[in-house]
């Protein structure tokens, strides 16, 4: 039973930084992609950020520049460093883990609201 909990969510001026952590349980950690999307009101979900089992990361051009996706893999888990936040990146953040980046997740967190106001 793969269990992901995301934490770190919170409210944060324009131009703030943000860390969400995902914690990760129930399958084989080190051979997943770890992933973060994210839901804004009145929006598609969208992939924000992945790393694969080698340590490739991919970025939502969105994202580049400003978040950092990291893993340790000795506390199963993933983060996201948020830097220069803007008021379009609220939206509830979403932990995803799968066998590979490039393809469906199967398995979701229940998501962590950022606010940035």
């Amino acid at each position: 039973h793969v269990q992901l909990v995301e934490s770190g969510g919170g409210l944060v001026q324009p131009g703030g930084s943000l860390r969400l952590s995902c914690a990760a349980s129930g399958h084989t950690y080190l051979n997943y992609c770890l992933a973060w999307f994210r839901l804004a009101s009145g929006n598609e979900r969208e992939g924000v950020a992945a790393i694969d089992s080698d340590g490739k990361t991919y970025y939502a051009e969105s994202a580049k520049g400003r978040f950092i996706i990291s893993r340790d893999n000795a506390h199963n888990a993933v983060y996201l460093q948020m830097n220069s936040l803007k008021s379009e990146d609220t939206a509830l953040y979403y932990c995803a883990s799968d066998c590979a980046c490039t393809t469906g997740y199967n398995y979701w967190g229940q998501g962590t609201q950022v606010t940035v106001s």
